[in-house]
Order: C-alpha cells, then sequence, then structure tokens
C-alpha cells in the first residue's frame, strides 16, 4: 500500500482519487506517521440492510389526543393562581 505525505496527497489528490476509483488504496502520512487510510468505497463496511434507525428522540410514543389539554388546571394554578 502505497503512503503518501499530506502535501503530496494535497497537490495530487485527482490523481490519487483516480487511482483509488480503480481499486487502489493509500494511506496519508503526517511527518512520516499514517494519519488516514483511503479506499474504494466497495471496501468500506456497510451498515446491514435492515438496521432499526432510531427516528426522533423517543421513538415508538404515542401522543395522546387530548394532549393539548394535559395539565391544563395545575397550568391555570400556577398563572392565576388557586380558585377562591
Amino acid at each position: 500500500m502505497t503512503t503518501v505525505n499530506i502535501h503530496e496527497a494535497k497537490t495530487h489528490l485527482s490523481r490519487l482519487l483516480e487511482r483509488v476509483a480503480q481499486g487502489e488504496s493509500f494511506i496519508i502520512a503526517k511527518a512520516g506517521h499514517p494519519v488516514a487510510r483511503v479506499v474504494p468505497m466497495d471496501k468500506v463496511e456497510k451498515p446491514p440492510p435492515h438496521a432499526p434507525r432510531r427516528l426522533g428522540f423517543m421513538p415508538y410514543q404515542e401522543i395522546p389526543e387530548d394532549f393539548d389539554e394535559m395539565g391544563r388546571e395545575e397550568i391555570e394554578k400556577m398563572f392565576y393562581g388557586e380558585e377562591e
């Protein structure tokens, strides 16, 4: 696997990506230390096709029909005080 430094990768990014598109991989290094590996997309691990996805903060929660009325009495007491 070829190793290129950051400057070379920035200068020749288009050429390097053409090589990756043909199936080749390479490593980008900074001061001789490997920082990243660039691989073709077909070699990237993909998530399972039916992996459950979380939608929203609390999935599978049902909203009650009277949601807009819930706590009305308590809220009115907080704003207007106790009835006399």
